[in-house]
């Protein structure tokens, strides 16, 4: 084609020469010459002389042409080597030519014509290291800017694909690129050969980049002129530390990256915060400990916000780095058994480092209560110990399980002392199902405390204690002779009117003071907490409570007096609910996060308690607490918006980094991203929690990982889909007791936000297919036939194509089940639905069932030819020609292929004959012609069948 368009222009000339008015004399008739009748001199001329023709045309378009024809001309000459060569010298010439189009489109045709000069090697030898390959290093430095681009793309692909020898680039492109790289070089030119031999490092290797490369790379790192260099360099500095090792990064590198990371240009810092993990991986633990760690933290307090945000994105990878498998935890045997242990154990100690030891001489009734402090002989003044805990039917709660979920609280009471087992201030969420035991001593200076005073712990999360007389507290003091054993009262009580007053009035004190600091996140978290508080403390009380309890708060004076110490248990039930109606509808996504599960039973620690709770030896510790500040409000407003999308993307690699001995770290934050009001955060987490679930393992997926598992099986339809894609991979992580209650909630898959978001049940289908194994036969048939079924009719065929798979592998699941009788009641079900279906659409659907049956070979064929074919065979006499094609093609190219109906001594394979000679004679040609002959390998068969299971 292009050498027709070449001569399109001499072919009209010569037609102007003959003219058209020449004709015979002898003879009236008019001959008109036509382009045809005459031999173009094209085409008696050689290849090359074509060649050479339209390479030396003034015309541009024609020198184009020629470029583009290369590789065909090539082709046309390849059994001479004589005239190979003359076609590659020509191809030197046409690089020379003054238009940047010209020489653009003939670089394009480089890799083809090298590939070319590579398969046919032996009749030209050294053709592309002669010809082709100056060609190339020539233009890296054309004054065209597309030119160039083209040369330089060349060259990557010439070196991908390993065309060019190793002695050719030491010595023909590498000194090329070094002298681009010089200080008087163009500024363009340097900066994109710079990037082109930080590209060529991955693939010419480690020898290479380390003598001849990576000199120059490290002098480009400092060049103060242009910052564009320094920048390019920055922005490939992980991989040319990944190729030439950890010893030359340490030594020669680094410096270069500690500059780069101090650049004044935040282009260059946000290009070294990009790349932190490539270079991370190439030092060694302790370098990557004591040096980039502190390097890092300065990019994340960067004043750019670019710079930041980069650095974020990058922290999880970079923590990821620091991975050993001896402190993740991970172990590919005896995995059960090993890291149970540890995981029992480090939750143990975690248990015993945040209460206090029982003291000896205590007594049996405590029942348990393993928080309670004893009451020390020698003391200065009394000690009020208030032990609240809110009753549910979690029995079965241990203590080292109540401390799980820390979340913050601030010590606000200014003028009051509160101690626990490590002197900092506990307090229990009032959520409905928790349990929150806890013990706080409050030291009272003698004669100076007060009623009011003495409940300001509670009045912040729950119904205040009863007022108590400061007679009776002295009383107490005198009648305190040693530490006994505290006999534990159920008290419920109403707010006291004078108490509930104090208590707002200390509130509004509170907030007041902390609102000049309200931009403190930790402030403002204080203050919002405080805000809650003093609405639910202007609740009115129920005067049925008042009057209910009168009796309880008597004997909880009765016994102060006679113990010295009060111990009050609230119960559930009877305790005023605290919490707004504001506050509950801000904590409503997280209301299925906490219920019947082990994060219910908490406490709340202060922020030095919680401090300490996030302190492991992994990584250091700066890089973890910046980690965990991701999901704070104020970081979307000052570094980037889908901060938490990027938090939660890494926190799988992160969890496994810390191990699971270390997972009490990041519980807090998971569950924050899980409740995050964009749907791609918590999307983002739906996708990979199967991946955090096999790094924690079962005993912690089950206690701080299946609530939430539980809440995103609610959530909108973008998230549902994570958790749908990876939901056999997930369940077969937990034990049969717990997989088996997520039977319940499958047919919540069937409903979706859309109903034609048909890929969303396409899914389950594939799902449930995995889903097989796990579950017992019973179960298959109680919870996963109907949903089976239900498939089977949907309206989209590819659901109903999965959905036929699913349900044969269900039949064959039962059938070798040691009860068969369900397998046969499956089967009576199918032509009881679908067989004798009013529609034509379920008759065709039993028909595909039956195909998928004998393909896979799910049944023996006896039973196959008992149960279902005479129901089949029926179907022969269908008034809808789609079900009758469907039936022929089945018997005649499945059926009838099995070994058991091919036997003469086989009693159906009469019944099987005489359907199909009925079907031959049905008066639909299509039917005719699937029943007559064998038609898998014509297009017309593929046209029937993509007729017979078309959409309906």
């Amino acid at each position: 084609m292009a050498d027709l368009s070449l001569l399109q222009d001499d072919v009209q000339e010569e037609i102007d020469g003959f003219g058209v008015d020449d004709y015979s004399s002898e003879s009236d008739v008019i001959i008109i010459p036509s382009a045809l009748d005459f031999v173009s001199q094209d085409e008696m001329l050689t290849p090359l002389g074509r060649l050479d023709k339209y390479a030396a045309s003034e015309n541009i378009f024609n020198r184009q042409m020629v470029a583009r024809s290369l590789l065909d001309t090539l082709k046309e000459v390849s059994d001479d080597e004589k005239d190979c060569i003359s076609v590659l010298e020509r191809v030197s010439k046409l690089s020379d030519d003054p238009e940047p189009t010209v020489r653009a489109e003939l670089m394009e045709q480089v890799p083809h014509l090298a590939m070319f000069c590579q398969e046919n090697r032996p009749s030209i030898p050294l053709a592309f290291s002669k010809y082709l390959l100056p060609i190339v290093v020539r233009y890296l430095a054309d004054q065209n800017n597309q030119v160039r681009k083209t040369s330089q793309a060349a060259l990557l692909v010439l070196l991908e694909q390993e065309l060019i020898e190793r002695s050719d680039v030491e010595s023909k492109v590498c000194p090329v690129l070094i002298d681009l790289t010089a200080p008087d070089s163009n500024d363009d030119v340097k900066t994109e050969a710079v990037a082109i031999m930080c590209k060529m490092a991955l693939m010419v290797g480690k020898d290479i980049t380390e003598r001849l490369i990576l000199p120059r790379f490290c002098e480009m790192c400092c060049d103060c002129r242009m910052f564009h260099v320094r920048k390019v360099c920055a922005a490939n500095f992980g991989d040319i530390c990944s190729v030439v090792g950890q010893e030359a990064t340490e030594k020669m590198l680094l410096p270069r990256f500690y500059q780069l990371c101090s650049d004044n240009v935040w282009g260059v810092r946000k290009a070294c915060a990009e790349c932190f993990m490539a270079v991370s991986c190439a030092t060694s633990q302790e370098f990557r400990r004591t040096k980039l760690s502190s390097l890092f933290i300065n990019l994340i307090g960067d004043p750019s916000r670019w710079v930041r945000q980069a650095a974020f994105q990058s922290l999880g990878p970079f923590i990821s780095t620091f991975a050993n498998p001896s402190s993740s935890g991970q172990f590919f045997k005896e995995e059960e058994c090993k890291n149970g242990k540890d995981v029992k154990q480090s939750e143990a100690g975690e248990s015993s480092s945040s209460a206090e030891p029982l003291p000896e001489n205590t007594d049996n009734t405590a029942k348990g209560d393993a928080d309670a402090l004893s009451e020390e002989s020698s003391v200065e003044c009394s000690i009020v110990s208030f032990t609240v805990k809110l009753d549910t039917n979690l029995e079965d709660d241990t203590a080292d399980e109540r401390f799980r979920d820390r979340n913050y609280s601030s010590n606000f009471i200014s003028h009051c002392t509160l101690k626990t087992s490590d002197d900092s201030v506990n307090l229990g969420r009032s959520l409905p199902d928790m349990v929150v035991s806890k013990d706080l001593e409050v030291d009272c200076k003698e004669g100076a405390t007060t009623g009011q005073e003495l409940f300001n712990s509670f009045h912040y999360w729950r119904t205040p204690i009863p007022e108590i007389d400061i007679l009776e507290l002295h009383q107490t003091e005198a009648e305190a002779s040693g530490p006994e054993r505290p006999v534990v009262q159920q008290v419920s009580s109403p707010v006291s009117p004078n108490i509930a007053m104090a208590t707002r009035k200390e509130l509004e004190e509170m907030i007041e003071n902390l609102e000049p600091h309200i931009d403190d996140p930790d402030v403002k978290a204080q203050v919002d907490v405080l805000t809650a508080a003093l609405k639910a403390s202007s609740l009115e009380t129920q005067e049925d409570t008042k009057s209910s309890n009168l009796n309880r708060e008597t004997i909880c004076r009765n016994n102060l007096i006679e113990t010295g110490r009060i111990n009050c248990k609230i119960s559930q039930d009877d305790s005023i609910p605290l919490i707004s109606d504001s506050v509950e509808c801000m904590q409503s996504t997280l209301r299925y996060i906490h219920s019947d599960s082990d994060l219910s039973s908490s406490s709340s620690y202060s922020p030095e308690e919680e401090k300490k709770s996030k302190i492991q030896d992994v990584v250091p510790q700066a890089l973890l607490d910046q980690y965990l500040s991701m999901t704070d409000p104020s970081r979307a407003q000052t570094v980037d918006t889908e901060i938490a999308k990027h938090c939660a993307y890494s926190i799988p690699g992160v969890a496994l980094t810390l191990g699971r001995q270390n997972w009490h770290c990041l519980r807090d934050t998971y569950e924050t991203l899980a409740a995050d009001m964009q749907w791609k955060v918590r999307r983002t987490l739906a996708f990979s929690i199967h991946e955090l679930a096999l790094i924690l393992g079962d005993s912690l997926t089950a206690a701080d990982l299946l609530p939430i598992f539980n809440g995103f099986l609610k959530d909108l339809d973008e998230v549902r889909i994570g958790v749908l894609k990876h939901l056999y991979d997930f369940l077969k992580l937990l034990q049969p007791d717990k997989r088996r209650e997520y039977l319940y909630q499958l047919q919540e898959f069937m409903v979706t936000d859309n109903c034609r978001n048909w890929r969303f049940r396409a899914e389950l289908a594939e799902q449930l297919i995995l889903l097989l194994e796990l579950y017992s036969a019973r179960d298959l048939y109680d919870y996963l036939l109907p949903i089976a079924l239900n498939l089977c009719g949907d309206k989209v065929s590819s659901v109903r194509w999965i959905s036929y798979k699913l349900v044969s592998e269900m039949v064959k699941k039962l059938y070798l089940a040691t009860n068969p009788a369900l397998a046969l009641d499956v089967m009576n079900k199918l032509v009881e639905q679908f067989c004798q279906s009013p529609k034509w659409s379920g008759r065709q659907t039993f028909v595909f069932i039956c195909q998928a049956l004998i393909e896979d070979d799910c049944l023996p064929m006896e039973q196959f030819a008992m149960h279902l074919m005479p129901h089949l065979l029926q179907l022969a006499s269908d008034r809808v020609p789609n079900v009758r094609v469907l039936l022929a093609k089945t018997l005649k190219q499945t059926l009838l292929e099995k070994e058991y109906f091919l036997t003469a001594a086989n009693s159906h394979q009469e019944a099987v004959e005489q359907t199909i000679v009925a079907l031959q004679m049905d008066y639909d040609n299509d039917v005719k012609y699937f029943a007559s002959i064998h038609p898998a390998n014509t297009k017309l068969a593929d046209d029937a069948v993509s007729t017979a299971s078309s959409t309906y």
